[in-house]
């Protein structure tokens, strides 16, 4: 990502123009690495995003949506203390740096002051610092002497800008041309980009390009190094845009000030935006599902552990009926039995072929007290049962439910989808609820199709499949796949007869959204919806069905036909 002090200089540029004049409303700090600003200005309220992660650090204007945390951090405080009410006078780059300063007009009830916001966009040294006078009132990362002599950044320390890099300053054409007039030959754009200050190699690439220098390029001669020394300062600080999004296999690969190919914008700051957006939120939502996902897999392994103790305990009492027995025939025969034998040999008259059993005897009890003993196993037995059979039934249930929402899981496509599931956790106990009352979160649209004149809908989770089943209507045609997680899928009849093509299509759509997607010749029952039934009190995603039929298909996602939301 091309964050340099190329491609600051025309964000600068173009927040000034979007944004100076305009009036500080709201400032919020959604994340550790993150402050935005609500500022009114041109005429409506605009986002000021300033991020100061390693990997998407940036100024930009934006509009994706963010939440604030119910406690404001302390550097959020600071600038809501400093800024709000504020006017924003202008956006500039310090020298060429990839530093841009913010500057505030603050009036208060008895004051006036000018304070400065500098955006230090240093991949990870990236920091946000507030100052007025010179001085420090407060920054994102806090350093002391201790942890950084050479820079201070606390409260209090006078702001010193980072010490510039040993390379060449690109404003100084003298200076780029005796660095040309050096170069020996070889790659020129390696060479570009570790000898020119503010430039990342991806700019440098696109600067040689830009000149049609072959690889590797021939050393200069003295015309040669003044006339790619102009080319070098004009192209820097030309006006010239062309912003554009570089694409490979249709995935972002980077954004440029001045491309010519990719996906085109019309400002570097809407390229950045879309660029960064995209990575953020294929990031939040790989962390989102790794950390739902480890929470379900934790819960499950305990669960398991937990229907393995009661199976082994439902073992244990695998001889019940044969104690039962055993203590039935030494009451029968007490008068042939003698205290002091440690077995003995009586018909079984329970078996129809009566054969002879061995019996094994405590020497110190008398018969009567052995045949007591083999009843009282027989009943502690009995009641172990009675106690594990509803916490097995419950347990392989719960395991259940949480293959279900594992298979929910694998199916989500967007983050929306995701925090779905996160509140049907919630709301079921695997997630502990925040406290406080919150909104509900935004409903994600079902999975819809179109196929031969009928709308098919699919569930993207279990909340979702509880959903769909309460808006279909009785004579809508309902599909699941026969003992697999999956979607629920719903064709809307429209009281008309489904033709078996569209049975299928939707049966091929249910079978690519269930557990076994990967599979070849997968049974899908389907029934009218009526004969669909959710039990009370049953987990999301439960229903019990009958009156169906069933077919074999091969999983289709029939992306084609999607339409909406994906």
């Amino acid at each position: 990502m091309p964050q340099d002090a190329y491609t600051l200089r025309h964000v600068a540029r173009e927040l000034c123009a979007a944004l100076s004049g305009g009036k500080v409303n709201k400032i919020i700090q959604p994340s550790r690495d993150e402050i935005d600003m609500l500022l009114y200005a041109g005429g409506r309220t605009q986002k000021l995003l300033l991020n100061t992660n390693a990997s998407y650090a940036r100024a930009a204007l934006s509009d994706a949506a963010r939440s604030a945390p119910a406690a404001a951090p302390n550097f959020c405080m600071l600038l809501r203390k400093h800024l709000l009410g504020g006017v924003l006078v202008s956006v500039e780059q310090i020298a060429f740096e990839r530093i841009l300063a913010f500057t505030f007009d603050c009036t208060g009830e008895f004051s006036r002051a000018r304070r400065v916001l500098y955006a230090e966009i240093m991949g990870k040294y990236s920091n946000l610092i507030l100052t007025e006078n010179g001085v420090i009132s407060g920054a994102l990362k806090v350093s002391s002497v201790q942890e950084n002599f050479k820079r201070t950044l606390f409260p209090g320390a006078r702001y010193l800008f980072p010490e510039p890099q040993d390379k060449a300053d690109a404003r100084d054409i003298q200076a780029l041309e005796a660095l040309f007039s050096a170069f020996g030959g070889g790659d020129l754009e390696r060479f570009l980009f570790e000898s020119v200050g503010g430039l990342a190699y991806s700019t440098a690439a696109l600067i040689c390009e830009s000149a049609h220098i072959s690889d590797p390029a021939p050393p200069f001669d003295g015309a040669g190094a003044k006339s790619f020394a102009q080319h070098v300062h004009d192209f820097i600080f030309s006006e010239e845009v062309s912003p554009a999004i570089q694409t490979r296999d249709g995935a972002f690969v980077d954004f440029h000030a001045r491309y010519a190919g990719g996906i085109p914008f019309d400002s570097v700051n809407a390229a950045q935006d879309a660029f960064y957006t995209d990575k953020e939120t294929a990031r939040d939502f790989t962390e989102k599902r790794r950390k739902l996902e480890s929470l379900l897999n934790a819960r499950r392994k305990k669960e398991e552990k937990k229907l393995a103790l009661l199976v082994d305990r439902e073992r244990e009492c695998a001889n019940i009926e044969k104690n039962r027995v055993f203590g039935e025939l030494l009451t029968a025969n007490l008068y042939a039995l003698k205290k002091g034998a440690e077995g003995c040999e009586l018909l079984d008259y329970t078996d129809e072929n009566c054969p002879l059993v061995k019996i094994p005897l405590d020497k110190t009890l008398s018969p009567a007290q052995n045949a007591q003993k083999y009843y009282k196993k027989y009943n502690k037995q009995k009641r172990t049962l009675a106690a594990v059979a509803p916490q097995r039934a419950e347990t392989e249930s719960e395991l259940d439910y949480i293959f279900s929402a594992l298979s929910s899981l694998a199916r989500a496509e967007t983050c929306t989808d995701l925090v779905e599931i996160e509140e049907e956790l919630k709301e079921y106990g695997l997630i502990k609820a925040e406290k406080g009352k919150k909104k509900p979160p935004k409903e994600a649209p079902f999975r819809t199709f179109s196929f031969e004149g009928f709308t098919i809908f699919a569930g993207r989770n279990n909340v979702q499949n509880d959903r769909l089943l309460k808006e279909s209507a009785p004579e809508d045609l309902w599909f699941h796949t026969q003992k697999y997680h999956s979607s629920h899928v719903i064709v809307k009849s429209g009281r008309k007869e489904v033709p078996d093509g569209v049975k299928l299509f939707a049966a091929e759509v249910c079978a690519y959204f269930s557990d076994a997607k990967a599979g070849d010749k997968i049974p899908v029952d389907f029934c009218e919806r009526k004969f669909v039934k959710k039990p009370s009190k049953s987990r999301a995603g439960f229903v019990v069905y009958t009156n169906f039929s069933t077919m074999l298909v091969t999983p289709d996602r029939h992306a084609d036909r999607q339409t909406g939301a994906r």
